[in-house]
């Protein structure tokens, strides 16, 4: 075969290839991108209490507000207004969040994984108190709730009662972030910045959690929940509290009350005392 030959071989198949060709669609870049996690975009689910819009960038979760019209609720359009306000970017929307999105959303909003992953977040641009406010309350067993004071005195800082309480209330992030699950330093609910106390109380319902007995208590006086058997005393919330049988549940009003009749703190759920000095959040 001569060269004039193989010449005129090869146009013919590259005229064909080039009309085979077809122009790829114009989002195929920005939805692969968004797949990966490296847009800014955000997608709408199902949460606890209706539904979410979850905005994420390439570090993470950034944004989360819960979808709707009522109070304390937003559309699209104004969420979309709102992380172009905060972030000073667009963020458009997908049908379908990256893995390591889904794979948070399923274990930090429903609970529904235990392998302890991770979350993907991007908190960078917040103070770095209130960011450190927001990883300790990662740490928040679902169906248990901590008082302001408790993640105040994990951090060091035992009287920036108030200080947490408005770090959570300017929480960026609620439900992967479960601000619900703080309560006030007496024990009761408290108010919640994604729908007031009746949302929070549904969230901590659908977590399993008897709301009626944890405000009951703290209307008594109680704060804790020793076990005579064990010893021990917790928050009433606390896992191995729930384990105390009524014959054995020992009711205290403070540390100092539970430590003086020879009761040792919870290592799980680490109660503290209340500060001396402090306005109640």
């Amino acid at each position: 075969m001569t060269s004039t030959t193989n010449l005129a071989t090869a146009r013919t198949v590259a005229a064909g290839l080039h009309g085979l060709r077809e122009r790829a669609p114009a989002n195929l870049g920005a939805d692969s991108a968004s797949r990966l996690g490296l847009t800014d975009s955000y997608v709408e689910v199902d949460g606890p209490i209706g539904r979410l819009f979850v905005a994420y960038d390439a570090n993470g979760i950034a944004l989360v507000h819960r979808s709707g019209e009522g109070i304390d609720q937003t559309d699209a359009g104004g969420f979309e207004e709102e992380y172009l306000s905060t972030f000073g970017r667009p963020v458009r929307r997908v049908e379908r969040a990256p893995e390591r999105i889904d794979v948070a959303i399923e274990e930090r909003v429903w609970g529904r994984t235990r392998n302890r992953h991770a979350v993907p977040l991007n908190l960078a641009w917040l103070p770095e108190f209130e960011r450190q406010v927001l990883i300790k309350t990662l740490e928040i067993p679902r169906g248990e709730v901590r008082p302001y004071s408790w993640i105040a005195a994990e951090l060091g800082r035992p009287l920036a009662v108030r200080a947490v309480g408005n770090a959570l209330a300017r929480n960026p992030v609620p439900f992967v972030v479960p601000c619900h699950r703080v309560v006030r330093s007496d024990g009761r609910i408290g108010n919640y910045g994604a729908g007031g106390p009746e949302a929070k109380r549904a969230l901590l319902e659908a977590e399993g959690l008897d709301t009626t007995e944890l405000e009951e208590l703290p209307a008594h006086g109680v704060r804790f929940l020793g076990s005579d058997t064990t010893g021990i005393y917790c928050y009433p919330s606390c896992r191995n509290a729930r384990r105390i049988t009524p014959l054995h549940r020992v009711p205290l009003r403070s540390t100092h009350e539970a430590e003086r009749a020879g009761y040792r703190a919870c290592k799980v759920c680490r109660p503290v005392a209340a500060p001396q000095r402090m306005a109640v959040a």
